[in-house]
């Protein structure tokens, strides 16, 4: 047994909100893509992207600061990870929902907490029983979910999945190397490079760059309001929050998108993906709590948080 003295830390309430509320805003976007049939996803990101960069510049140009976008590519290794983690989370995603079931793509991205438990421990964090809990209950409500469409799925876009957890995990290890940092570069950062590599990408394959304007107003509208706003509000909540309950608490992205879908889109949901939604649903909220009002055991001597994967 350690002889380690331990704390009793709470997380606290308002970002662990915002974690969940990110969720939230971001699952939109999975409905937002199903609404742009005419485009592919690296036509979709294209103008996603721009709709992010125009938005954040627009932002520092009211606020007399300098440019975020290039700033974002000079701010230092952990700036470059959380660049690169977001840039894989997305454009791999939105691959994996165009090209496997979106049950696949929501039970191998989300992953996300088991990946970011090995980059957690580069910053000293621990894995708490609430966490390894809902971690568990989490995984049992995906499996749930996808286990009648498990053979459905492409296997490329069931590895493309997997790479978004990956990117994710990594994106959100990044921001907590310095909580007290400003991270807000790296949104028009990673879209510069989605940008350039689906552009890359579209022309390669004959494509126009320029999907049908309906397609383009979905993207456009995606990446200004619901990519930047729940972003910043994940990043908001990441400043006081660890890495590994903060991609628990986003997981009601999983949740809420075939809820969306029904109530918006009339898709109905099968009968256990109904279950397994609320199996993780459950396994979110009841982290939430129990973390924000029973506490998190941690060590009493500080920790460095921005180990190796500091700049």
């Amino acid at each position: 047994m350690s002889d380690t003295p331990t704390t009793r830390e709470r997380l606290p309430v308002v970002p662990s909100l915002l974690a969940i509320g990110a969720g939230l805003v971001w699952s939109v976007g999975s409905i937002m893509k199903r609404l742009a049939e005419g485009s592919d996803a690296f036509q979709y990101l294209i103008w996603r992207s721009i709709g992010i960069i125009v938005v954040i510049e627009a932002i520092n140009l009211w606020k007399r600061r300098p440019m975020q976008t290039l700033r974002a590519w000079s701010g230092g290794r952990s700036m470059l990870l959380a660049n690169i983690g977001l840039f894989l989370a997305s454009i791999t995603y939105v691959y994996a929902v165009d090209t496997t079931t979106p049950a696949n793509a929501a039970f191998l991205g989300s992953l996300t907490p088991l990946v970011a438990v090995v980059f957690a421990r580069f910053l000293g964090e621990r894995l708490t029983r609430s966490t390894i809990l809902a971690l568990v209950v989490g995984v049992i409500g995906l499996f749930v979910t996808v286990m009648s469409d498990l053979e459905a799925g492409s296997m490329v876009g069931n590895i493309a999945a997997l790479t978004a957890s990956v990117g994710f995990a990594l994106y959100s290890t990044a921001l907590r190397t310095n909580p007290t940092r400003d991270w807000s570069p790296v949104m028009p950062g990673y879209g510069l490079l989605m940008i350039v590599v689906c552009t890359a990408v579209t022309l390669g394959q004959g494509k126009p760059l320029v999907p049908p304007p309906s397609d383009l107003a979905w993207a456009l509208l995606h990446g200004a309001v619901f990519i930047v706003v729940g972003t910043t509000m994940y990043a908001a909540g990441a400043k006081h929050v660890p890495a590994v309950p903060m991609t628990v608490f986003a997981q009601t992205e999983t949740v809420m998108v075939p809820l969306l879908a029904f109530v918006l889109l009339g898709l109905s949901p099968k009968p256990l993906t109904i279950v397994g939604g609320m199996i993780i649903f459950a396994a979110v909220v009841g982290k939430a709590i129990w973390d924000t009002t029973v506490g998190t055991v941690r060590a009493d001597e500080p920790v460095d948080r921005r180990g190796i994967l500091s700049s």
